[in-house]
């Protein structure tokens, strides 16, 4: 069965902190015009809340603007996606958890204009970033299309995030980024290798310069890479992504070869894994398999 994801990873320069909803709504409706019927858009890390150039990342500045998801920036942005009827990545934002954490947080905004799910950062850059990190993986369907997971950033850099997630059964894993410094370019590395190791779809979305360093990239579940951006220069990477492409690939294997998700036998026992106090479990390895 075919499941075709068109979608947009908008390589953009931060919008300023405070600007008001309807700017970016102008900006994703410019978006869609380079590729009308795309599904999904998706815009980098943090992409409402720059603080002019450089940008600085002031705590003072990030906590002022932060809300909780019931706030009213989530609110307008749940409208622009019913407006639009597109599932809407707006990056992540500044959000005010409920004992007042200062969290991090990738949205995904449903085409009827629900808040499909969110994603707390586990993994802040530290030292230098002044978010509390979340505690739990999310994974977000797209009825009809498939399931994606959500990652950001420095996220990338933890192979336990992307495996959990494909452990979750997701098929596409949207890593959103703020990247201004020059690993970006072993960043490209993790993504093919989170790809070709979980065997999924991975989406890369770096903010365009002079804030980021731009190379935002879209690669498929063998490593391949499907579009990328050679610079720091906004750019509009489309893709049409076969998410029917992952069970293709984890039935034959990884160029006809390699099946990682099929590796142990009915039967054999559990290997431990002492340093994170569990284990793979064999019955249990396998991800489950998308269902529309």
């Amino acid at each position: 069965m075919q499941r075709i994801l068109p979608l947009i990873a908008a390589q953009a320069r931060p919008r300023l902190i405070g600007e008001p909803v309807s700017a970016f709504a102008d900006e994703v409706k410019a978006a869609l015009e380079a590729q009308p019927h795309s599904k999904l858009v998706v815009f980098p890390e943090l992409h409402l809340f720059g603080d002019e150039n450089p940008d600085l990342q002031r705590t003072e500045i990030l906590q002022e603007s932060a809300e909780p998801l019931d706030g009213p920036r989530v609110k307008e942005l749940k409208q622009l996606a019913k407006d639009l009827s597109i599932w809407l990545v707006p990056g992540s934002v500044c959000e005010r958890g409920p004992e007042g954490q200062l969290f991090n947080t990738q949205l995904v905004l449903s085409p009827e204009g629900e808040l499909a799910g969110y994603y707390r950062k586990i993994f802040p850059w530290r030292p230098f970033e002044p978010y509390d990190p979340g505690d739990r993986f999310t994974t977000v369907d797209l009825p009809g299309i498939g399931r994606v997971g959500l990652n950001i950033c420095y996220d990338a850099w933890y192979p336990e995030v992307s495996r959990q997630l494909a452990w979750m059964g997701a098929e596409v894993i949207l890593n959103v980024v703020k990247t201004t410094t020059p690993d970006r370019k072993q960043e490209l590395i993790l993504a093919k290798a989170n790809a070709i190791v979980n065997q999924v779809f991975m989406v890369s979305v770096n903010c365009a310069g002079p804030t980021g360093r731009g190379q935002s990239i879209i690669v498929d579940p063998e490593g391949t890479t499907l579009a990328e951006a050679p610079d720091d220069q906004p750019q509009l990477l489309t893709a049409e992504l076969d998410l029917a492409a992952v069970d293709r690939v984890r039935t034959h294997g990884t160029e006809n070869l390699n099946r990682p998700w099929s590796q142990f036998r009915e039967g054999e026992p559990a290997v431990e894994l002492s340093v994170y106090q569990g284990r793979i479990n064999p019955a249990t390895w396998t991800p489950p398999s998308y269902k529309p």
